[in-house]
């Protein structure tokens, strides 16, 4: 398998951190009702419903039906349903149709989950993981892809809730002081980093642990000396390119960024919209509110964080000056919490003394660097070959992960990506500059 599998990973191990897992998904689908879980607002959202099913999809196809002689699948059907991209694996219902999908419902949906989770136990009972890598790596990326949906689940119901003009929202708001406002408090003054440039070592070495094949191989880059940005850009100084007319002037964007602007119709970050007057509201998953001037802005396109750079006399740093920069930086950050229904949900206020801060949390960071394959990149024969390389087109790279990122997902290698206009998805902007 072409992705680094977690190494000397014990059968135990492997079931507490499947049972963490499969537990944290579940709780996050605790505060909605049937039909939240159903509802599909445009095609790059999908139900909370096709997101528990489709993670134990994964287990099913990749797992239970290679390590089970003569396996019966739980649902004729649900292969068509469930599958995502994987060519390999047959056809699949159009990913614009899944809100369609009312039956099966709910219900069906856990208890599919919880049959799924009875014969992965056996199966790792039975088959000593030690001496099967392919086990071990299946299962390990199985747990990796469902992380990553369960931030999709947040990221999506947030769509949801917000289309709907009740203004719901998935969970009350925090107690004041927990930051939710950040009334109390203040933002650094934005300040430029230098960092030395050179031949630096890109990419996750084999003997660091688990990642995704998207960040290897290990290979060197040429960096210019460069600055790079104390912390992301807030509120407060996205309302001031706001202000000067950052979404009117055509000079200070890309083409086709500005032809998205136009034909979206673009005046302000996804979720904001005018209240009374000059007055904006933000919703988020703790409801909705006037946005906190001093927390980083979110939910803006690539286009919209190269306008603002453009505007700011600055330029978005690239994937590689992003990594090498934050080389060294902990991983700690605005995370979500160990219990996925505590903490803010959403960015907060920057306190950190470190020279870049919120480099992992808050909110993913775009970069200037588009989706493409590293030097001597091969995917893996099969369909798990499918999971990254066949996206490496027409989409840009983001670093750092954001507040809906599960705990230990993110390292300074992980690449996520995104189509340049999207914004649904937790991204906001970290700025560069020569030196």
């Amino acid at each position: 398998m072409s992705y680094i599998q977690s190494l000397h990973t014990s059968t135990d191990e492997l079931v507490e951190r499947y049972d963490t897992v499969r537990a944290r998904t579940e709780r996050l689908a605790e505060p909605l009702s049937a039909e939240d879980q159903t509802v599909q607002t445009m095609a790059d959202v999908s139900p909370t419903k096709w997101h528990r099913a489709h993670t134990t999809w994964f287990f099913e196809t990749f797992v239970l039906d290679a390590f089970i002689d003569d396996y019966e699948p739980f649902h004729p059907q649900f292969n068509y349903l469930f599958n995502s991209y994987y060519e390999a694996m047959g056809e699949r219902h159009p990913r614009p149709n899944r809100g369609l999908v009312t039956r099966p419902g709910v219900a069906e949906i856990e208890s599919y989950r919880r049959v799924v989770d009875e014969r992965i136990h056996d199966v790792l009972s039975s088959h000593p993981t030690d001496d099967n890598s392919d086990l071990r790596g299946l299962m390990v990326l199985g747990t990796h892809h469902e992380e990553q949906h369960q931030e999709l689940m947040l990221m999506d119901i947030k769509h949801v809730l917000w289309s709907n003009p009740a203004d719901p929202a998935f969970l009350s708001p925090q107690h004041d002081g927990e930051n939710q406002n950040g009334s109390r408090e203040t933002s650094r003054p934005l300040e430029f980093s230098d960092v030395r440039g050179g031949v630096v070592p890109i990419g996750r070495l084999d003997s660091a642990g688990f990642c995704f094949d998207n960040e290897g191989p290990v290979h060197e880059a040429l960096l210019q000396n460069y600055r790079l940005a104390n912390r992301l850009i807030t509120v407060g100084e996205w309302l001031e390119f706001m202000d000067d007319g950052g979404y009117e002037r055509p000079e200070l964007w890309l083409s086709d960024g500005w032809h998205h602007r136009l034909s979206e119709d673009w005046s302000a970050p996804l979720y904001w919209r005018a209240d009374h007057g000059d007055r904006w509201l933000v919703h988020t998953l703790r409801g909705t509110r006037p946005p906190n001037p001093h927390e980083p802005v979110c939910h803006v396109s690539f286009y919209e964080a190269d306008a603002f750079a453009t505007w700011a006399g600055k330029r978005l740093p690239t994937e590689f000056e992003w990594e090498h920069g934050v080389d060294g930086t902990p991983i700690t950050g605005n995370l979500l919490a160990d219990d996925p229904l505590v903490g803010p949900l959403h960015p907060v206020v920057d306190q950190s003394i470190d020279v870049v801060a919120q480099a992992y949390g808050d909110c993913w960071e775009w970069t200037a660097s588009p989706y493409r394959p590293y030097p001597g990149y091969r995917p893996t024969t099969g369909a798990i070959g499918e999971y990254n390389g066949k996206f490496m087109i027409n989409t840009m790279v983001l670093r750092g992960g954001c507040a809906l990122t599960p705990p230990g997902h993110v390292r300074n290698t992980y690449r996520n990506f995104f189509h340049p206009h999207t914004r649904w998805h937790l991204c906001g902007v970290r700025l560069a500059d020569d030196n």
